[in-house]
């Protein structure tokens, strides 16, 4: 089933069933009105028993009637936006699976069921500009809505709404007082579901504290995981459906928690950071799997196809690219199978939980400013630690101290992220020079693996190693890659002398 996705931005306004239509050709640009076109419109509304969509301002339904007839998923964007996803019409009971894929990241295993009926008889004209183009869509509905549960309740309203088609801010800016002057007014409801409930609507999921320089460490944390929660949650739909990058950006998000909690753990109880902690460190797992073989299937192909000579001569080449494939499918399939268990859904409400009700001791309550310098301290005297120690070692030891100096470049660099918005420039430059040492880390450490990958292909492949010559070009290529990074990296953390903030 094919869906298709749109960005629909509207204002809707409550009228009076006797208020007389605006005058449509006082609000700025419109200069035609097309002939009105009249629909009976009815739509099932779907969500969990307990409206977990509705506390976070998600609508799915499924209409019948108008132009549109089909499902429609409508999820929250900027002030009088929504991305409005449709489906064809399908079962009347069965929700499409690509819409209830993009929608399990919220509903976590809950059924979802219809949770109201509401029926619209609309009247539709189309705004024209100069050139015939449409503006705006205005609906002119008479709705009759009745909720399912958790009461059964009927209501009856008369409602305007104004949709830019190809018109701009400014001609909704002044719809809004043409249709204020006929006698409308702002919606105080953000849906005709919502209205349809009326007081039994939940309260949406609250907004996390803002960070600001001179407020409270624990906000500026806190608002810092918000962010990478929704990104997660973002994130989820489009793992599931094998979207470019979602699993790396998903990951990553992952470990922007797990760092920030470690750097700034001394802020919240100790016992639910920890937790959080070992379940992030779970998801991370499941999803490097798959990610880490990505990687490395891409870069031994780049590498085996540069030279195509290799596949011709060594059968064994032609063996680890299909390894590399399939570890990477096995590695996806233990990702969907994760992303449907209780323990992930579990992870996501301890997550919120935190969010919203943040685990805070009383050193959180103080300024940001100087608990989040100190803190973050330790993050850059843990980094150069793991240098010095890095530069004691030699051979396999070297390049596992290596990777450990940038792991902890990473942690240095997602903690100082979080602090953009408290220590402003300062900041922003810790992130930038933790980051450019992790890059480079980054890429001595692939050529490490995929050096492992090209010795375990030679020990495969029949004769010794120099009768292999295509191959062993392979090999020395990698190890000039590995031998640059490092060269790279000893000149970078000479320069970069990681200021505290």
């Amino acid at each position: 089933m094919s869906t298709q996705e749109f960005v629909e931005t509207e204002r809707k306004y409550d009228a009076d069933i006797e208020t007389p239509l605006p005058a449509f050709g006082d609000i700025t640009g419109v200069e035609q009105v097309a002939d009105p076109a009249d629909h009976q419109l009815e739509a099932v509304y779907f969500d969990t028993e307990g409206l977990i969509l509705a506390r976070y301002r998600i609508t799915l339904r499924r209409r019948t009637g108008g132009a549109d007839s089909g499902w429609h998923l409508k999820l929250p964007a900027d002030k009088d936006s929504r991305v409005e996803i449709h489906a064809p019409l399908g079962q009347p009971e069965t929700v499409p699976e690509e819409l209830a894929e993009k929608l399990l990241v919220f509903t976590r295993g809950h059924e979802l069921r219809p949770v109201a009926r509401i029926h619209t008889r609309r009247t539709l004209l189309r705004l024209h500009g100069s050139e015939e183009e449409t503006l705006a869509d205005f609906v002119d509905d008479h709705v009759t809505a009745e909720t399912l549960q958790p009461a059964q309740l009927e209501r009856q309203w008369r409602e305007w709404e104004i949709e830019l088609v190809h018109g701009d801010e400014a001609l909704l800016e002044s719809a809004e007082h043409v249709l204020s002057k006929a006698g409308a007014t702002r919606s105080g409801h953000p849906s005709k579901l919502a209205r349809a409930f009326g007081t039994a609507w939940p309260p949406a999921v609250p907004a996390p504290p803002k960070a600001r320089p001179k407020g409270s460490a624990g906000d500026a944390v806190v608002a810092y995981i918000a962010a990478q929660i929704a990104e997660i949650t973002a994130r989820d739909p489009g793992v599931r459906q094998g979207a470019d990058d979602a699993i790396h950006q998903m990951r990553s998000s992952c470990r922007r928690l797990r760092s920030v909690l470690s750097a700034y753990g001394r802020l919240f109880d100790a016992d639910a950071t920890a937790q959080l902690k070992t379940e992030l460190k779970w998801l991370s797992t499941v999803l490097g799997k798959a990610r880490d073989a990505e990687v490395l299937r891409d870069r031994i192909g780049e590498l085996l196809n540069d030279q195509p000579d290799v596949l011709l001569s060594n059968p064994a080449a032609i063996k680890i690219t299909d390894e590399l494939e399939a570890a990477f499918n096995s590695g996806y399939r233990e990702t969907l199978r994760s992303l449907g268990t209780e323990r992930y859904f579990r992870l996501l409400e301890e997550l919120e939980k935190f969010r919203d009700e943040p685990p805070t001791r009383p050193r959180a309550g103080k300024k940001a400013r100087r608990v989040t310098a100190k803190l973050a301290s330790k993050a850059i005297k843990r980094l150069r630690r793991s240098q010095k120690a890095a530069a004691r070692q030699t051979g396999v030891e070297h390049d596992t101290a290596l990777h450990q100096v940038r792991k902890d470049a990473k942690r240095l660099r997602h903690a100082a992220e979080a602090l953009q918005d408290v220590h402003r420039k300062p900041a922003v430059k810790l992130a930038r020079d933790a980051q450019e040492l992790q890059k480079i880390l980054g890429e001595h450490q692939d050529s490490v693996v995929a050096r492992s990958v090209l010795l375990r292909l030679a020990g495969d492949a029949s004769g010794p190693l120099e009768d292999n010559s295509a191959l062993g070009r392979l090999l020395a290529a990698e190890e000039q890659r590995a031998t640059d990074a490092e060269a790279r990296y000893e000149k970078v953390a000479k320069k970069n002398r990681l200021k505290p903030l």
